[in-house]
């Protein structure tokens, strides 16, 4: 594949240089170890769910709740910590969202020992798991846009391109690690609350990133510099009905509404499927998400660049190929095969999520980009909401969740061939697609 870049388009060009000084190699290094640890909390968190929700006593559905608060409240800061980053600079949003993510992880892992001992009612334990949860929805979101915005000014466009497409590898990579060393940190010495040491592990490894970004992240010089643009530069409510970025936020919170549904509720199944207790099945648990991640590391990595592909072509296979995968999970009777069903659609979505950040931060010029960043992280949360109605269809009917998850795949797929500007989008190659990717790779597993 040729590393001549693409010609940019005419609005994103007057914008190719860097606006502070160029990202050194310690810098992204720290950006890059952000993000895995991000990932590895937020996907671990996933994989123990279920295990701990039956442990205490919860319902399925209301394990799964836990996120919602957390993923509506990401929705509603993400885009005013994205302005707040062009006002104040990139590294004190990056603090903020770090340290809530800390503090958030250790709530919880304090929560869930209070549940694990039954020192208070399951219900109560829920209530404020829901609200240590809620503080990284609240805080945590403000680290995203913030390093999306980090890169783009202190890069050119044949810069961006690398350093983004590495930064996206980073939260594909924690989601790999962080169902495979949850299960690690549940030491048999913690006894009954065994089950919350993944939560202060996670904790920890924040601990140590925030110190890593205060001592060595250096600041742009202040607010970041205002750039010329189109009257939306401005940002405000407008910017949702923006012609040029809604079709992709409607097809992004469907494909991210698919793939939540699926993440919370394959625990459940395979405790079913197994008929073990919580706390033997979190290994298998651990196996299957792995592979999941292992099919959208592979998607994002290997395929989408040895077909070289470009936005048009991820949506439009990204959602035909998690469809076939989620149709063999709802047929599934072993555990086998749910879990292949599992990483072919967990590929699909490895390619469609990526497909449309690219399109919509390609549809916009420089000056949006962390506008851009702020609506991908609200759509990529808010989803996280719908959920606990899927878990809840499941505790109904088994496969209930997972067919109307692939008549939904079933449907974008015909969206993405008809819709006008995803019809439209530009066709760039896989290499410039992979600027905008990052948008959302802190929000697979956001709220």
């Amino acid at each position: 594949m040729s590393e001549e870049p693409h010609p940019p388009p005419p609005h994103v060009a007057e914008h190719d240089a860097p606006v502070a000084a160029p990202l050194d190699k310690r810098s992204f290094a720290i950006l890059f170890g952000l993000s895995v640890v991000t990932a590895i909390g937020n996907t671990g968190l996933i994989s123990v769910l279920p295990a701990i929700g039956r442990s205490i006593g919860i319902s399925d559905a209301l394990a799964s709740a836990v996120f919602s608060l957390s993923a509506l409240l990401w929705a509603l800061t993400s885009p005013y910590w994205a302005r707040q980053s062009d006002k104040r600079g990139r590294k004190p949003l990056i603090l903020i969202g770090m340290a809530g993510f800390m503090v958030s992880m250790t709530l919880c892992g304090l929560v869930v020992s209070a549940g694990l001992l039954h020192l208070a009612p399951p219900l109560v334990i829920f209530v404020l798991f829901l609200f240590a949860r809620a503080i990284f929805g609240t805080f945590g979101s403000a680290s995203n846009p913030a390093s999306q915005a980090y890169i783009a000014e202190r890069t050119s466009r044949a810069e961006r391109t690398k350093s983004m497409s590495a930064l996206a590898g980073a939260f594909g990579l924690g989601t790999v690690i962080g169902p495979f060393i949850a299960p690690l940190f549940a030491l048999p010495l913690l006894g009954p609350v065994k089950l919350a040491g993944p939560l202060f592990a996670f904790a920890a490894l924040a601990a140590v990133m925030l110190v890593l970004v205060h001592r060595y992240l250096p600041e742009s010089g202040g607010p970041a510099s205002p750039r010329p643009g189109r009257p939306l530069d401005r940002g405000g409510p407008n910017f949702w009905r923006d012609p040029r970025v809604l079709p992709f936020l409607i097809y992004g919170f469907l494909v991210a509404t698919c793939q939540t549904a699926q993440q919370q509720t394959l625990g459940f199944l395979i405790l079913d499927r197994l008929e073990m207790s919580p706390a033997a099945a979190q290994g298998f648990i651990a196996v299957a998400m792995m592979f999941g991640a292992i099919s959208g590391l592979t998607a994002q990595w290997g395929v989408i660049r040895v077909f070289d592909m470009g936005p048009r072509a991820l949506m439009r296979w990204g959602v035909g190929v998690a469809a076939v995968g989620t149709i063999l999970i709802a047929a599934s009777q072993t555990y086998w095969l749910a879990v292949t069903g599992y990483a072919i659609a967990s590929l699909g979505f490895g390619l469609a999520r990526p497909g449309f950040t690219a399109g919509a931060s390609l549809s916009v010029n420089m000056g949006e980009q962390a506008r851009a960043a702020g609506l991908i992280a609200s759509v990529n949360g808010l989803n996280v909401i719908l959920a606990p109605a899927f878990v809840w269809s499941y505790e109904h009917f088994g496969p209930a969740p997972f067919i109307l998850t692939a008549s939904i795949l079933t449907g974008l797929l015909i969206y993405a061939f008809r819709q006008p500007t995803l019809r439209s989008v530009s066709a760039e190659r896989s290499d410039e697609a992979e600027v905008a990717s990052t948008l959302e790779r802190r929000d697979e597993g956001g709220g």
